[in-house]
Order: C-alpha cells, then structure tokens, then sequence
C-alpha cells in the first residue's frame, strides 16, 4: 500500500503490465489492487493503463515469438516452460482467436501465449484484439471489485483473483463443449 501511494507508481505499474505480457513474471495485479484501494477515483485510470501496457507488451511478446524464437528458447527451456510452450503451440493450432482470449483473462502465463502468438505467426488483428478485450476484462473487473468493496476486499482479492480466472476458464471450457 506504500509503494501504491509512490509519486511514480503509474509508471510502474505500466513497466509490469508490459514486462508480464513478454518476459517477466509478476503479474500487475498485485500492482492494480492496492493503487486502486489507495486512490479509488483514479480505479479506471488504473485499469486502462494495466491494460494498454499489458497489450502492448503482448505485441511485443508476438514480436519476440516471430523473429527471435530461436534465441529466446534455451531461456524458456531454463525458466520450465518447454512443456507449456509446446502446449501452447497446439492450441493456436485449435482455437486461436479463443486461445488468446482464455490467456488474456486467466492466470495462465499470459507471456507463453504471445510468445507462441508470434512464433505461429497468428494473424496480428486478432491477436491484439483478443488481448485487449481479455486484459481489459480482467484488470476493469479487478479495478471496478477493489473501487466497489474496498479494504474489506483487498484481504481476499489474492484468494479470489486466481478461483475467478480458473472459474472463467472452465466455464468457456464446459461452453465450447456444449455449443460445439
């Protein structure tokens, strides 16, 4: 709640969201929680910047996945995300445009996806559009939760944040299964 209240907290709560969509780890929900409780008129502000840095390092992301895979590998294969990767790399080849968006809204790692986005060359419009709808989603929705139950909800929002995004998956899972 400190650091929420920096003078630069917005920027980096921007660096996160961009750094979480290509290479790093932490994602900008424990950023996006406290600065919206700390300043609750600015919950939306949050939520649009979470969520433009977060798309545009998903395109970066899908840059490094087209044109430097091969050099990115051998970090991935170090990190333990092989096996993710791979698994990721299939499901492009299902649902795409669906892929995309389960990623962008879970807590799946979303930097897999837009790593494999790009080394599978997925078309760019529907790439991005994907990403901006399932971050948007997720960070207006975290933003709009912490601005309407406050502190009282801060001390659960760690325990629900991860059961909302299994939750959804599971729900479009069980979706595709019925309509398909």
């Amino acid at each position: 709640m400190v650091w929420s209240r920096h003078k630069y907290a917005s920027y980096w709560l921007a660096l996160v969201s961009f750094t979480e969509s290509c290479c790093f780890v932490i994602p900008p929900d424990i950023m996006l929680a406290p600065m919206t409780l700390a300043k609750p008129e600015k919950a939306w502000f949050y939520a649009a910047l979470t969520t433009i840095a977060s798309v545009a390092g998903a395109i970066a992301g899908y840059i490094i996945g087209m044109y430097a895979f091969q050099m990115i590998e051998p970090w991935l294969i170090s990190l333990g995300y092989q096996e993710a990767y791979l698994t990721v790399g299939s499901w492009f080849s299902k649902w795409g445009f669906g892929a995309m968006f389960i990623a962008g809204f879970t807590p799946i790692p979303f930097k897999l996806f837009t790593i494999a986005a790009g080394a599978a060359s997925m078309a760019l419009l529907p790439f991005v559009f994907a990403s901006a709808i399932s971050r948007g989603l997720r960070y207006f929705l975290e933003a709009g939760l912490m601005w309407w139950g406050g502190e009282r909800l801060e001390k659960h929002l760690h325990k629900w944040i991860d059961r909302i995004g299994w939750l959804t998956l599971a729900i479009i899972v069980i979706a595709y299964f019925i309509f398909r």
